[in-house]
């Protein structure tokens, strides 16, 4: 799946000034409420730092991460928001035998619960470690942040944008970049001269601007190279055997989720009511 002389400037991106960040956490809120997600039960200090929740999993689709750090003789805290990072050229798209992700033409990468088989195939393919499984359920899925592409797809930006007052722009990712060009000539004291999201993995739909090292604040390097370029040549290598269990997998779902259909229908006619269609 290339995408190869495709134009990624008009689709809609964050960026993220982490130098504006305050570590209020209200993305995280933000996220949780419109996507109607379950609180956690959690503890400071089990992960890396200061951060509540100390990792993403299927309750958490973004949180704030902490880090300290020693200036002028005095601690300080850094920030900076953990998301998707809506690849304009995503791996776990190009890996998904049900194709259960789609790069929307408005930037997100989306999710289909419906067709997800759980095969994981995502979570290893993703380089950023953000797709995350239903461990906590009897037939679990693969849950992660979509971007609010309910809410962008009418002109609307993502909940956490729309909290931030701060540190996330939300626009034409063309718009966004130059924005943090701007930024960066305008103080450049103050700003690292290197945009994170800008080449990574052929190119993100978040940009982060920092005044540390992307490496010192936890950011994992990326080949700039778009990724379902490795993940096709991978699969080349892969038995036919688990191709053909993954297709199996994938038949055997639309059965279950017939049956489950059917099910349905019959329980809305015995009560006296008619399914809805579609």
């Amino acid at each position: 799946m290339s995408s190869e002389n495709k134009d990624f400037g008009k689709n809609k991106a964050f960026l993220i000034d982490m130098t504006k960040c305050t570590g209020c956490r209200g993305c995280q809120v933000a996220c949780k409420q419109w996507n109607q997600l379950d609180a956690e039960k959690t503890k400071f200090f089990t992960g890396e730092g200061y951060q509540n929740p100390p990792l993403m999993s299927e309750y958490t689709f973004t949180r704030i991460k902490f880090r300290d750090y020693e200036k002028n003789g005095q601690n300080e805290f850094a920030f900076y928001k953990e998301m998707c990072m809506h690849c304009n050229e995503p791996a776990c798209a190009s890996v998904c035998p049900v194709g259960a992700f789609v790069k929307t033409k408005e930037g997100p990468v989306t999710y289909d619960a419906k067709r997800c088989i759980g095969c994981r195939f995502c979570m290893v393919a993703c380089p950023f470690g953000v797709p995350k499984y239903e461990w906590s359920k009897a037939f679990p899925l693969v849950r992660k942040c979509t971007g609010c592409y309910s809410r962008v797809k009418e002109g609307k930006k993502p909940a956490c944008a729309t909290t931030c007052v701060s540190a996330i722009t939300y626009g034409p990712r063309e718009e966004m970049i130059k924005e943090a060009e701007k930024r960066i000539a305008a103080r450049p004291e103050k700003y690292l001269k290197k945009l994170y999201g800008a080449e990574e993995a052929g190119g993100t739909s978040v940009i982060y601007l920092t005044a540390l090292p992307f490496d010192e604040l936890g950011f994992k390097h990326v080949t700039k190279r778009p990724l379902p370029s490795y993940t096709w040549q991978a699969l080349r290598l892969v038995p036919g055997i688990f191709l053909t269990v993954g297709s199996s997998l994938s038949l055997l779902s639309w059965f279950t989720h017939r049956k489950e259909r059917i099910a349905k229908e019959e329980e809305m006619r015995k009560s006296g009511s008619a399914p809805k269609e579609g």
